[in-house]
C-alpha cells in the first residue's frame, strides 16, 4: 500500500507574509523529495476559483459566505486533496477550515456550533497533519498590503475585524497545539525562513 501524504495548511491574516513564504517552503518540501501538491482555499478547482470571485468581490450574507466557503472546500477536496493524499503525495494549501473559524466565525459572527456542523459534514474525518499560523498584529498586517493592490471584501474590513481574526487564530492554535506552529510574522523574511525550516525538520526527515 502506498503511504498516505501529509496534508500542511498555511494560516494567518491577510498580509501576515504566509503568501511570501509560500514559494519557499514548497521548495523545501520538494527538496527533501516530498511530491507536493499546492493549492488554495477558497479555490484549487475550476468551480472553487469561481466561488472565490464570488466571496471576494460580492456582497452576501455571513451565512451566505460561509456556505460558499465549504462548496469550494468539498469540491476541492474531493477533486484535489484527498485524491493526492491517497496516492501518497503531500498538500501545501494556502488555507483550510481553520480560516472559516477565523473570518466567517470571528470576523462575521458566525457561531462555531454551524461552522463545525458543516466541517463534519464536509471532512469529518479529515485535520491538517501540520498547520503553520503567520501571525502579526493587525495595522502590520495593512501596512503591507497597503496600495499594493485593489482591496477585495476582506481587505476593506476595519482593523478591529482584523483582531477579531486574529483572536480566533490563536485561540485554535492554543486548542489545537499538536498540530499548530504559531510564527512571529513581524520578523524579516529570511529569519521567519529559518524558523520555518527549522519547524519542519521533523516532518522532513525520513
Amino acid at each position: 500500500m502506498i503511504p498516505r501524504g501529509r496534508f500542511i495548511t498555511l494560516e494567518g491574516i491577510d498580509g501576515a507574509g504566509k503568501s511570501t513564504q509560500l514559494d519557499f517552503i514548497a521548495d523545501l518540501l520538494r527538496g527533501h523529495g516530498a511530491e507536493l501538491v499546492q493549492t488554495r482555499e477558497p479555490g484549487g478547482t475550476t468551480l472553487g476559483e469561481e466561488l472565490r470571485k464570488l466571496v471576494l468581490h460580492q456582497p452576501m450574507t455571513p451565512r451566505a459566505e460561509t456556505l460558499i466557503v465549504f462548496a469550494a472546500r468539498a469540491q476541492h477536496l474531493a477533486a484535489v486533496v484527498e485524491p493526492a493524499l491517497a496516492a501518497g503525495k503531500w498538500v501545501l494549501c494556502d488555507r483550510f477550515t481553520d480560516a472559516t473559524y477565523a473570518y466567517q466565525g470571528g470576523g462575521r459572527g458566525v457561531a462555531d456550533d454551524e461552522i463545525a456542523a458543516h466541517e463534519r459534514w464536509v471532512h469529518a474525518a479529515l485535520q491538517p497533519d501540520l498547520t503553520l499560523l503567520f501571525d502579526v498584529p493587525p495595522e502590520v498586517a495593512a501596512a503591507r498590503i497597503a496600495g499594493t493592490r485593489a482591496a477585495d471584501r476582506f481587505e476593506r474590513e476595519q482593523t478591529r475585524f482584523f483582531e477579531r481574526v486574529r483572536a480566533v487564530y490563536l485561540a485554535r492554535a492554543r486548542q489545537y497545539a499538536n498540530r499548530f506552529v504559531v510564527i512571529d510574522g513581524t520578523l524579516d523574511a529570511p529569519a521567519v525562513q529559518r524558523f520555518v525550516e527549522e519547524k519542519l525538520q521533523r516532518w522532513l526527515t525520513p
